[in-house]
C-alpha cells in the first residue's frame, strides 16, 4: 500500500490531520493532571460530597454545553468555534492553576471542559463533512485513537510530578504544561480550511431536533444512559480507591492508565474496519457488555496485579466506541448534524449527571455496593439494547452521505 493509500484507508484528510494535532497537544496537557483532580481537591480539603459534585459538574456541563457547540459549529463553521473553545478552556487552565483552592477549581471546571465539551458536536461534524460515509468510523476511530495517546502519556507525566513535588504542586506543574499545549492546538485548529457549507443549516430549536430523532437513535439513546450510569457511579472514586483502599503510588496510577490506554488503542483500527465491513451495532453491543464487567473487576481488586487486569477490561470498553459514535452521526441529517450530535448527548449526560452524586452516597455506604449498584444498571441498559435489535434491519438512512 502506497502513502496515498495509507492516507486514504486512515481516512487522513488535511483537516483531520490538523484536528488530531489539537486533539493530541491539548490531550497532553489536560491529563496530566485531570484524572488526578478528585484527589486533588481532597488534598485542598474538600469534603466527599464536593468531589462528587465535581464529578458531576464535568458530567452535566458536558451536557449543557453539547448542544450549543452543536449550534455554534452549524453557524460559525469548524474552524471558528474550535478556535473559539480551544480559548475558553486555556483560560480555565490559568484560573485553577492561579489559585489553588477548591473552590476555584469547580469555577474553572466551567471553562477549562470547553475544549472536550463544547467541541464535540465540531469533530463529530468535521469528520462526516470531509469523509464520505464508509469511511467515517474509520475516522471518528482515528480521532478515538489520537485522544487515548495524551491518556497514555499524561497521567504517567502526570504521575512522576506528583511523586516529585506532591499533589498540589504536581498537578499545578501539569496545568502550566496544559496551558502551553493548549496553545500549540489552537494554532493547529487556526489552519484548518472552511469550506463553504453545501447544505443550509436548517432552522429549528432543541425541541424539534429531539422530535426528529432516527427510531434507532432514540433506541441507542436509551440503552446508553443507562450504561453511562455504570461508568459514572465509580468513576470519580478509581484513583481514591487505587491508593487510598489498595495503596497504589501515583506513579502506579499511571502506569494503570497507560495500560488501560493501550488496550484500548489496540481496538480502534482493527474494530474500525471489521465495522465497516460488517456492521456497527455487534461493536455496540461488546462495548457496553465491557462497560458493565469494569465495576465488578474493580471490586474483586485488592492487589495491583488484579488492578492491572481491571483497568485492561477498563480499557476494553472502549471496543466499540468509534461504531458508537459513527452510528450517532449516521442516523444526524446533514442539515443539522451538529446539533443532532449536541442534543443527543446534551440529553444523555444531562440524566447520567446524576450517577456521580449517587456514586458519592454509595461510596460512603461501601466501594462494594458502588461497584455493584453501577454494574447492575449497566448489564439493565445492555440487555435493554440487545432486545430492541432483535428482528429490526439496519435503516438505509443510516448509510447517507
Amino acid at each position: 500500500m502506497d502513502e496515498r493509500g495509507v492516507r486514504d484507508f486512515f481516512g487522513l484528510r488535511r483537516n483531520l490531520v490538523l484536528l488530531l494535532v489539537a486533539i493530541l497537544a491539548i490531550g497532553v496537557g489536560e491529563e496530566t493532571w485531570m484524572r488526578f483532580m478528585p484527589k486533588y481537591l481532597e488534598s485542598l480539603g474538600a469534603a466527599a460530597l464536593i468531589i462528587g459534585l465535581f464529578d458531576g459538574l464535568k458530567t452535566l456541563l458536558g451536557a449543557i454545553y453539547s448542544y450549543p457547540g452543536g449550534v455554534v459549529v452549524d453557524r460559525w463553521g469548524h474552524r471558528t468555534a474550535l478556535v473559539t473553545f480551544t480559548g475558553i478552556s486555556i483560560a480555565g487552565y490559568a484560573l485553577v492553576l492561579l489559585i489553588p483552592r477548591w473552590p476555584a477549581v469547580i469555577g474553572g471546571t466551567f471553562l477549562f471542559l470547553a475544549w472536550s465539551t463544547l467541541s464535540l458536536p465540531a469533530m463529530f461534524s468535521l469528520i462526516a463533512k470531509n469523509l464520505a460515509a464508509e469511511k467515517r468510523t474509520m475516522g471518528i476511530g482515528m480521532q478515538s485513537l489520537m485522544r487515548r495517546v495524551p491518556m497514555l502519556i499524561g497521567p504517567l507525566m502526570g504521575g512522576l510530578l506528583i511523586d516529585h513535588y506532591g499533589m498540589v504542586g504536581g498537578v499545578r506543574a501539569g496545568l502550566g504544561i496544559s496551558i502551553a499545549m493548549g496553545l500549540i492546538g489552537w494554532l493547529a485548529q487556526r489552519r484548518i480550511r472552511e469550506e463553504s457549507l453545501q447544505f443550509e443549516p436548517a432552522p429549528g430549536s432543541f425541541w424539534v431536533v429531539v422530535k426528529g430523532f432516527d427510531p434507532g437513535l432514540r433506541r441507542l439513546l436509551f440503552s446508553d444512559i443507562l450504561v453511562r450510569f455504570c461508568e459514572r457511579i465509580p468513576y470519580a472514586w478509581v484513583v481514591i480507591y487505587a491508593m487510598d483502599v489498595v495503596g497504589v503510588s501515583g506513579t502506579g496510577v499511571g502506569l494503570l492508565t497507560a495500560i488501560e490506554m493501550i488496550v484500548a488503542m489496540a481496538c480502534y483500527v482493527p474494530v474500525a474496519y471489521l465495522a465497516e465491513r460488517f456492521g456497527k451495532e455487534p461493536f455496540v453491543i461488546a462495548t457496553f457488555f465491557f462497560f458493565t464487567i469494569f465495576p465488578l473487576a474493580l471490586a474483586a481488586a485488592h492487589s495491583f496485579p488484579m488492578l492491572v487486569l481491571a483497568f485492561a477490561v477498563r480499557g476494553l470498553k472502549e471496543f466499540g466506541d468509534s461504531p458508537r459514535k459513527a452510528l450517532i452521526v449516521s442516523y444526524a441529517p446533514v442539515e443539522m448534524r451538529g446539533r443532532t450530535v449536541g442534543a443527543y448527548y446534551l440529553i444523555r449526560d444531562t440524566f447520567v449527571s446524576a450517577g456521580a452524586l449517587l456514586g458519592a452516597w454509595l461510596w460512603k455506604v461501601g466501594p462494594s455496593v458502588n461497584f455493584w449498584s453501577a454494574a447492575g444498571l449497566g448489564a439493565t441498559g445492555t440487555a435493554i439494547y440487545c432486545a430492541t435489535l432483535i428482528g429490526r434491519q439496519p435503516k438505509s438512512r443510516q448509510f447517507a452521505v
